[in-house]
């Protein structure tokens, strides 16, 4: 899956910048792909209980970070109005590095910006974050069936998604939520496939790219893909329990 790569040239400020102490700051940054992954549950546990603690959103924090950021995972999620990650995963500022699109498409842009993520900021995680009854992959899905793909950058969107209805379809899948699974997945593979950088990260145990899906009523998070395999290992209800 991992190809030769290398970074390049990077942006150089912020690579200098030291990893932050976590000891004895239950909000401090994780600095493990283990670590990033059991706070978003144990944040989201938070949010689901209607026990938001707000952390790092505070004026002394906005100060504190104005000069590097240490976000500890990166966030490629849809743009569905109702998942912005720093909510549903009960974070503050510096914490995360969103980038989103709808269907949460990939392309250079995206991969550019994960890769600066992982090699200049040292971000151990990268999330995949997509949603059940995903508009994206239902216009792809009516799209696909009418032979009528839609018109402007959004025809791109669309076809961005066909390639996961392919797999449903070859799978015998057709409820939708188990589509957006799969797509989910999908982009989880894809990105590491599509990125050399990301792919040596991953290879090299540096970093995990690990897809979740977002239940929109409920507000839950789960785990439904990982690369690698065991960067899914962390239970969820424990990691959550243990640092809420």
């Amino acid at each position: 899956m991992s190809r030769p790569g290398s970074p390049g040239t990077q942006p150089g400020p912020e690579r200098s910048l030291p990893v932050p102490d976590t000891s004895g700051d239950p909000f401090a940054v994780p600095v493990t792909r283990e670590q990033a992954l059991a706070e978003l549950h144990a944040g989201n546990r938070r949010f689901v209980t209607g026990a938001p603690r707000h952390p790092n959103q505070d004026a002394g924090h906005r100060a504190a970070v104005a000069d590097g950021q240490h976000p500890f995972a990166v966030i490629v999620g849809c743009s569905d109005s109702r998942l912005a990650a720093e909510i549903i995963f009960d974070r503050g500022l510096g914490d995360l590095f969103v980038v989103r699109t709808a269907g949460h498409t990939i392309g250079p842009e995206v991969l550019g910006s994960v890769e600066y993520a992982v090699t200049v900021l040292r971000t151990p995680l990268v999330v995949v974050l997509g949603h059940d009854s995903c508009g994206a992959v239902q216009a792809a899905r009516a799209a696909d069936a009418t032979g009528n793909p839609p018109g402007g950058h959004l025809r791109a969107v669309v076809e961005a998604v066909v390639p996961s209805l392919r797999r449903a379809a070859a799978e015998g899948v057709d409820e939708i939520d188990r589509i957006v699974d799969i797509h989910i997945a999908y982009t989880v593979e894809a990105m590491v496939d599509s990125s050399a950088v990301l792919a040596a990260e991953v290879a090299a145990g540096r970093c995990a790219v690990v897809g979740m899906s977002y239940r929109l009523a409920a507000g839950e998070v789960r785990t439904v893909a990982g690369v690698p395999a065991d960067a899914v290992d962390v239970a969820e209800p424990a990691a959550s329990a243990a640092l809420a």
